[in-house]
């Protein structure tokens, strides 16, 4: 066999040295570059084993750019494409005394940017206005097209048809003067440039930019209307809404003006609420309609008179205190000079809390907050013969930390599972839902219905039991935890917690396979390789199985080799797969059998092998000979090697 594989060979080598000499060169087409990018010129050769290759232009310029040949194969690499590049390259190959040779020609353009259109601003109806639509950086300009266009309408078309000086990168625009009117508003500017250059494709040869048009008009007509009446009582409220006409639509801008003129700024929006007015209020409001044409004012004073004398409680008539914080109730009073306060439960409970009284405002701390602390408390002020009184009611709560999230035990693809979602120490129980999502799906919600006469804290807690797969691998498991209380403003009311579920197959189908066999003469090798399915990949342990039955630890390899093997290591191989989720094993018992003595005897099998290699040294000479005539003549002929042996 080896005989006839090499005479193939050399018959291969013949028929490759007879086929003619030739090159070919890809792209193989005139080259459209863009400047800055890199284009690739391949020279391959035909025919030829070890050919040699040369690039150069055809003015014998520089060549601008890496050669690299290997092979059979030459490349010359521009990169980037510059206007030095802009040549014809002729890529030569030698191959002994022949020469072949081919050209491909290399253009350079440059259209990298779409077109930029600029306006002055802003637009105002009536007033003219000249549109520029730029191309940057345009090579061959005198190919170059620009249109442009408003609502699909030409406005002018050129074409760049002028001589090139000198081969740069330059800016072509094109100039348009027009009228804005109000029909305008909205309607799309285009420019669009066309490059004439066919051998680039159509999607690169044109590029379009469009403009919405936004045309003005100088806001004008300002009104104010104010309501209930530019005339208000200390601790009211009053409504300004402000309205401006132009185009587009005005923006609205309130401002207060200061004695010193200056304007002091308030709002942005069309209307303006002051709510609480105090007499220092009293002044002179400004609004302006605006927007880029111009600008538009009207102004409003307003008075504010002083008012009678009220009370006010706070932070509100309902407040939410955590458990063991702190709390601050504060009653103030307004058009009193010496108003004298005091403090009381609506049920005349202890107060359990610390009063503090200065000037207008009193104030009762409560802390640490307990459940002695759930009550409406109210607040009398006294001013002269006049009494008047106020209430807050304190709602109590406890909400300090996430949920936890706890599983029965591993996730093991197909065995049920049981999630718990505890969420500790909450109070008022009966206020919290607590939900358990998987991959973002709502799978189960709980709202916790106890009796409001409870006072303690709890743990609130969701058991879902369910049984994973392995595409729940990665998902989220997330609970989320709400304390229901309207009374909650800057306090968190939501809190959750997220796991991420890694499910796992246990091991199975663990096999072993046993190389050359598991009955052996001593003194041989076998090799044994053991594999496991699981997720994630089973750890392998291999052991031996004493006569006790106990395992006798080996290795954690996947293949194990023993290696001159003695009768004693006959036995139970175990292999394990083992993980989190479980145990897999296979078995093997392997059979060492002692040496049976020498026997001289002929075997058949070498009698075939002596008898073929008596053939082949002949036919290896042979092929050896007529190889090396053949190079001595530089080919070779089976006919001829034929007429020479006779």
């Amino acid at each position: 066999m080896k005989g006839i594989s090499g005479a193939l060979t050399l018959l291969w080598m013949v028929f490759a040295a007879s086929q003619a000499f030739k090159i070919e060169i890809s792209p193989d087409s005139p080259v459209m570059a863009p400047i800055g990018a890199s284009v690739s010129l391949t020279c391959r050769a035909m025919g030829c084993e070890a050919p040699a290759f040369s690039w150069r232009t055809q003015i014998d310029s520089p060549l601008n750019g890496k050669v690299r040949s290997a092979g059979s194969m030459s490349t010359l690499t521009m990169d980037p494409v510059s206007f030095e590049n802009e040549h014809s390259y002729l890529c030569t190959a030698t191959c002994g005394a022949r020469k072949a040779e081919r050209g491909i020609e290399v253009q350079v353009y440059s259209f990298p940017k779409d077109p930029e259109i600029h306006l002055p601003a802003p637009l105002q109806v009536g007033q003219p206005v000249t549109a520029t639509c730029l191309v940057p950086d345009v090579y061959p300009f005198d190919r170059l097209e620009i249109d442009l266009l408003k609502d699909n309408r030409l406005l002018r078309n050129q074409e760049f048809l002028e001589p090139m000086e000198s081969k740069s990168l330059k800016n072509m625009s094109l100039e348009v003067t027009f009228t804005p009117t109000r029909e305008d508003m909205g309607k799309a500017l285009v420019c669009r440039a066309i490059l004439h250059i066919n051998e680039v494709d159509a999607e690169l040869r044109e590029k379009e930019t469009t403009k919405e048009l936004q045309v003005y008009v100088s806001p004008k007509n300002t009104t104010v209307s104010v309501s209930p009446s530019t005339r208000l009582q200390e601790g009211g409220s009053v409504t300004m809404t402000c309205a401006s006409e132009g185009l587009p639509a005005p923006q609205i801008l309130w401002s207060r003006k200061l004695d010193n003129g200056n304007l002091q700024p308030l709002s942005g929006n069309a209307t303006l609420t002051l709510i609480a007015m105090r007499m220092e209020d009293s002044g002179i409001y400004v609004c302006a309609g605006v927007n880029l044409a111009g600008e538009d004012r009207k102004e409003v004073e307003l008075l504010v008179q002083e008012k009678p004398f009220t009370v006010e409680i706070g932070p509100g008539p309902q407040v939410a205190a955590q458990l063991g914080g702190a709390v601050v109730l504060t009653c103030s009073a307004t058009g009193c000079e010496a108003p004298s306060f005091s403090w009381r439960t609506q049920i005349d409970s202890p107060l359990s809390g610390q009063v503090r009284s200065e000037g207008p405002r009193s104030t009762l701390t409560l802390s640490p907050v307990g459940f002695e602390n759930e009550h409406s408390y109210l607040c009398t002020v006294t001013c002269g013969r006049k009494k008047l009184e106020k209430g807050i009611k304190v709602d109590l709560y406890a909400f300090p930390r996430d949920p936890e999230i706890e599983t029965s035990g591993v996730l093991v693809s197909g065995s049920p599972v049981t999630v718990s979602c505890k969420v500790p120490e909450v109070y008022p129980l009966e206020r919290l839902e607590v939900q358990l999502l998987k991959g973002g799906r709502v799978v189960k919600n709980k709202n916790f219905l106890m009796g409001a006469d409870k006072k303690s804290l709890e743990t609130g807690s969701l058991d879902v039991t369910f049984v994973p797969t392995t595409e729940d691998t990665g998902e989220a498991l997330v609970c989320l935890a709400q304390l229901h209380m309207d009374e909650l403003d800057l306090e968190p009311t939501r809190r959750q917690s997220s796991h991420t579920l890694y499910v796992n197959i246990a091991p199975r189908n663990t096999s072993i396979q046993v190389s050359p066999s598991s009955i052996l003469e001593e003194g041989s090798s076998v090799t044994m390789t053991c594999s496991s399915d699981g997720l994630p990949a089973p750890r392998l342990r291999w052991s031996r199985q004493l006569k006790d039955g106990q395992l006798q630890f080996l290795s954690e390899n996947a293949t194990l080799t023993l290696t001159s093997t003695r009768r004693e290591d006959a036995g139970i191989y175990v292999c394990e797969g083992s993980s989190l989720a479980g145990i897999s094993r296979d078995e093997v018992e392997l059979i060492i059998q002692g040496r049976e003595g020498n026997k001289d005897y002929f075997s058949p099998g070498l009698l075939v092998l002596y008898c073929a290699s008596s053939l082949i040294i002949p036919a290896i000479g042979m092929i050896v000979y007529f190889a090396r005539k053949a190079n001595m003549k530089g080919s070779y002929s089976l006919v001829e090697a034929q007429k020479s042996k006779v």
